[in-house]
């Protein structure tokens, strides 16, 4: 469902399915999820809290908790090699190699009692025969690509000495230092100042270019996408409900809950916007994954619901070429927002 071709894609994720089996009942939190990522290609993935983002993201690094979570089905294809098929010291072997994440808060991921420099090191000679030395002069390099000052007494410093930015691009460092296939960054400025995560952005992108990285960047914030991806998935309740190219999806979102998405975004009363301008939102909550109701998950929130939207579960289905929306009223939707 891309125009990724087979001979530049790293990643090919088909039917993917993880739950978690709680107290409550079964929780759907991926449910049939599929797409793919092209070498130096930017996917977005993108919904509110609770639609399933991190854990599709937590289920390609084989990293979603057992007990109680547990991938049931579906495929993750990396450069050819299934995931999913791989016993744990194969994909310790893969994770941090082939294939890296960058966390939302750095100081959650990072040893306060080790140095910077050693932390990369660590990564480097798990995965690549180097000597200590050549490893230690990566890290210096690796903290001087991401444009850390003074790389080299940086390197030598502890977390609790550095900025949330510096520790971010640390974070950073650390991810592409043995040069991975695929990064996936998990809203990696949310814990940020605006500035910073501009910054952030602009360095992620950067370096994605000079290595030829995929990234899969899961963000709620349509502007960070707007800004850096080429392709974007909208997910709600565990599902995809809309696939397009950037420019596709802001000129012409075919789903109703990617359209409030974009009503939701704060307009700028320099570009013309009323300054008493009220913001629009969605009414409603997310469902609980446990008890979803029939139908669309969305139809309860929906100001286009109809009685065909409560009863079947529509298929995600190509409206346009290369843009796919799963929703019965799809064909009506034209337009910006």
């Amino acid at each position: 469902m891309s125009e990724t071709r087979a001979t530049e894609m790293v990643l090919d994720v088909k039917n993917l399915q993880t739950v978690f089996f709680t107290n409550s009942g079964l929780f759907r939190a991926v449910d049939d999820v599929s797409f793919s990522v092209g070498r130096g290609e930017t996917l977005a993935i993108v919904g509110e809290s609770g639609c399933g983002k991190s854990v599709s993201a937590l289920s390609i690094m084989r990293l979603v908790p057992d007990p109680p979570g547990r991938i049931v089905g579906g495929s993750v294809i990396l450069e050819g090699t299934d995931l999913l098929a791989l016993d744990d010291a194969a994909m310790r072997g893969i994770r941090g190699n082939r294939i890296s994440m960058i966390f939302q808060e750095p100081m959650t991921s990072l040893n306060p009692v080790m140095r910077i420099g050693d932390q990369i090191i660590e990564a480097v000679r798990l995965h690549q025969k180097v000597t200590n030395k050549e490893a230690w002069q990566r890290a210096v390099e690796m903290l001087r690509l991401v444009r850390i000052p003074e790389p080299e007494r940086r390197a030598r410093e502890y977390p609790h000495q550095l900025s949330g930015g510096m520790r971010q691009r640390a974070m950073i460092a650390m991810a592409l230092a043995c040069r991975p296939a695929l990064l996936i960054a998990d809203e990696p400025t949310t814990a940020l100042d605006v500035t910073i995560q501009a910054q952030i952005l602009a360095l992620i992108v950067d370096l994605q270019k000079t290595l030829g990285t995929g990234l899969i960047l899961i963000t709620h914030d349509l502007g960070v996408v707007a800004q850096t991806a080429q392709r974007v998935i909208v997910m709600y309740a565990g599902k995809k409900v809309e696939e397009a190219t950037v420019e596709a999806l802001f000129e012409n979102p075919r789903h109703p809950y990617t359209r409030g998405l974009m009503a939701s975004m704060p307009a700028v009363i320099a570009l013309g916007a009323q300054s008493d301008a009220r913001l629009t939102e969605i009414p409603g909550m997310v469902p609980s994954l446990t008890n979803l109701p029939p139908g669309c998950a969305f139809a309860p929130r929906c100001k286009l619901a109809v009685d065909r939207c409560r009863q079947a579960y529509p298929p995600l289905e190509e409206v346009t070429p290369n843009h796919w929306a799963a929703c019965w009223r799809a064909g009506e939707l034209t337009g910006a927002v």
